[in-house]
């Protein structure tokens, strides 16, 4: 059994038992990004952009905004991932337990955890990346360009919700995550507006934000639209999130399992 082969048995796991309930999903991973798109993008951006004055944005309404949602998208689909079914294998359904009488490790489990969730991201933002390019929003190219940092952006939020997740004794902790935290980030980390709109005391409150740097950055690539902070800082702002997540979703989990 090599080094890698624990933490690729995880992987193959979640797909195995993806490939039974994905149809239960669709809505939330596929359909709803789409819906925001028609109902935002086309709907109200045709009143965005030909409002009173026009619209002050350096690109069409459904052009700005379907990068952003292309990250939130990354975001809230990682978010979901790394909550309730986390709580499912550490308490409902204890799979976790019978996981660990094998030889995989703590680290394989969180690893393999993570990087189902990678590759989960990775299919959601490539077939999201189409919809942007059939919607005309960006070009094969940038579209494809955009979806590294989308997923960079989900894996940094699924490590730390992974985290908390294991510290919880309840699921009451998850409802009170997506009311205070994954919804004001959706709404307020640059989606849907330019930072910029907020008043000014909200706008520290937004540059430490992980969504607000991945939008940026997918904006950038995808727009070739200058950033309200430097990539490398965005980049290493999530690089920094995803480090620490991961370790304390280790460090978590193997208080929370190991007897």
């Amino acid at each position: 059994m090599t080094a890698l082969a624990p933490t690729g048995r995880v992987i193959e796991a979640s797909a195995r038992v993806y490939r039974r309930t994905f149809r239960g999903s669709v809505m939330s991973t596929f359909l709803n990004p789409v819906l925001f798109l028609l109902a935002m993008g086309v709907g109200l951006g045709k009143l965005v952009d030909s409002g009173a004055g026009g619209s002050t944005l350096p690109v069409d309404y459904l052009t700005f905004l379907a990068p952003g949602l292309l990250a939130s998208t990354a975001m809230t689909t990682a978010a979901g991932d790394a909550s309730f079914p986390v709580m499912a294998g550490i308490k409902w359904r204890k799979t976790y337990d019978a996981i660990l009488a094998t030889p995989v490790g703590v680290g394989d489990l969180v690893a393999g955890h993570l990087g189902w969730i990678a590759l989960r991201l990775t299919f959601v933002t490539l077939v999201y990346a189409g919809v942007m390019t059939a919607f005309g929003a960006t070009s094969v190219a940038e579209g494809l360009l955009a979806v590294p940092p989308a997923v960079l952006t989900g894996i940094a939020v699924a490590a730390v919700v992974t985290a908390y997740t294991a510290r919880l004794k309840d699921e009451m902790g998850l409802s009170s995550l997506f009311r205070w935290a994954i919804t004001p980030l959706f709404l307020f980390s640059g989606t849907f507006f330019p930072v910029s709109q907020l008043p000014g005391w909200m706008h520290p409150v937004a540059y430490a934000t992980p969504l607000f740097h991945g939008v940026e950055l997918c904006r950038g690539i995808a727009l070739d639209l200058p950033s309200a902070v430097s990539p490398w800082a965005s980049l290493g702002y999530l690089v920094a999130m995803l480090a620490l997540g991961w370790v304390l979703a280790e460090r978590l989990m193997r208080k929370r399992l190991v007897k």
